[in-house]
């Protein structure tokens, strides 16, 4: 199938990819869905990105670099509302997307990918209607969320649930970050084995790289000497932001001489609940007693972010479920070590003890004993940083987007395979 697919609808209705990661319901799905469809039309793949319309007056269409074009679709209020809110406007974004098609020659997309469960629902209507394979990416799972909530956090609704399972059931094939994922697409939803492809998400070598540790610290106003940790996410009780804060203030009450040499960035904006968690964070540092270490800065560019990553010491990833953790490779692409939660995509983005840590839970006592015990092994710290790039450099999203369009052409293959064997016992009927 040499030159198959010649152009990709790729849905991501209730995230915008022009959209800041770590604001809002903006991260590594936004970076995901970018970063492919770039490597997608450098390999010679259109790719058309339909999302929900935001804003008034955003223009109809915008290309997002040569061979991306990013649809903006309308359904419901011209403003950002709660993803909690979407699947009331799933049908006006269905007829969205299929007056695109309908407005085109016969033909004119090849596949559909989806990414996340609302566009997946969107895509198994339009997959029928056009007759190509949908290609699904959870990202994120109803079903392993509720097994590992964090405090404070709720429960994903059975209509969300519900709705994975439809897009399972319906999609030719499901593309999961790791084999953890494609097990939990197995166990949890019922996926079958041919049905799953396992695709690493990459990182850019060239933007998120290795630099100046000192230059970097002095841009970013952190002190040149002493240990800094670095948080990077959306403030939401998934990603636990606040296991850092404990951490924190946990080394300096073990240590208290320490004080002078740490700081501890939290760089993210909020998310769901709004800038009261953010507020709740400070708060908290102010109540441990460790305001005066704990510094807050909001989302920045992804340029910016590998600076933050190069000022680092170490990059903490304590999140509850991950299906793979794009800030822990973009921080080991750029040298500095990760501690992570074991959990996830977590397992297979972080190489435990060579280019990071995995931290076996959540408790106070445990991150604090883990990054205490870095920070006292300079020698540690530094054979972590030297494999980190070379841990990072075996994700590439070049690589990504070879092997997903490999998932594009078999899941064409199976269905033209399947219409004939239905054709052929018709015709023998």
């Amino acid at each position: 199938m040499s030159g198959f697919p010649n152009r990709v609808a790729m849905l991501s209705v209730h995230t915008s990819p022009l959209d800041q990661p770590g604001t809002g319901d903006a991260g590594g799905l936004n970076v995901y869905v970018v970063e492919l469809a770039k490597r997608l039309a450098d390999a010679g793949t259109k790719v058309e990105i339909f999302t929900r319309a935001t804003q008034r007056g955003q223009a109809a269409t915008v290309p997002l670099t040569d061979g991306v074009l990013v649809r903006h679709l309308e359904a419901g209020p011209l403003r950002d509302i709660d993803k909690a809110d979407l699947p009331g406007q799933l049908c006006a974004l269905t007829a969205g997307v299929l007056r695109a098609e309908a407005n085109r020659p016969s033909g004119w997309y090849d596949a559909i990918h989806s990414h996340y469960w609302l566009s997946g629902q969107v895509g198994s209507v339009a997959s029928e209607r056009w007759d190509v394979p949908l290609i699904h990416s959870m990202h994120t799972m109803a079903k392993v969320k509720n097994l590992s909530l964090a405090s404070g956090d709720s429960p994903e609704p059975s209509l969300r649930v519900l709705g994975e399972q439809q897009v399972v059931d319906c999609a030719d094939r499901l593309i999961a970050n790791t084999e953890s994922e494609a097990e939990d697409l197995r166990a949890l939803y019922g996926a079958a084995d041919v049905q799953t492809a396992v695709v690493h998400p990459g990182v850019d070598l060239d933007q998120f790289s290795p630099g100046d540790k000192a230059a970097a610290r002095l841009r970013h106003n952190l002190p040149q000497s002493g240990v800094v940790l670095l948080f990077v996410g959306r403030i939401q009780p998934l990603k636990s932001p606040d296991v850092v804060i404990r951490a924190t203030a946990a080394i300096v009450a073990a240590d208290p001489t320490v004080r002078g040499n740490l700081t501890t960035v939290v760089c993210g904006g909020p998310s769901g609940a709004g800038p009261e968690r953010l507020d709740e964070l400070r708060k908290l540092a102010a109540t441990l007693g460790v305001a005066d270490i704990v510094r807050f800065v909001p989302p920045t560019t992804r340029d910016e972010l590998a600076d933050w990553y190069r000022a680092a010491d170490v990059v903490c990833v304590p999140s509850h479920s991950e299906s793979f953790g794009l800030v822990a490779i973009e921080a080991q692409a750029c040298g500095t070590p990760v501690a992570a939660a074991a959990v996830g995509g977590l397992f297979t983005a972080v190489a435990d003890g060579t280019s990071g840590l995995l931290v076996r839970d959540h408790l106070t006592a445990t991150w604090r004993d883990e990054l205490l015990g870095l920070m006292r092994s300079p020698q540690r710290l530094e054979s972590l940083a030297a494999n980190a790039r070379e841990h990072a450099e075996r994700f590439s999203w070049n690589a990504t987007a070879a092997a997903t369009l490999e998932v594009y052409r078999q899941a064409a293959l199976a269905r033209a395979e399947d219409a004939s064997l239905v054709n052929t016992a018709r015709s023998t009927a």
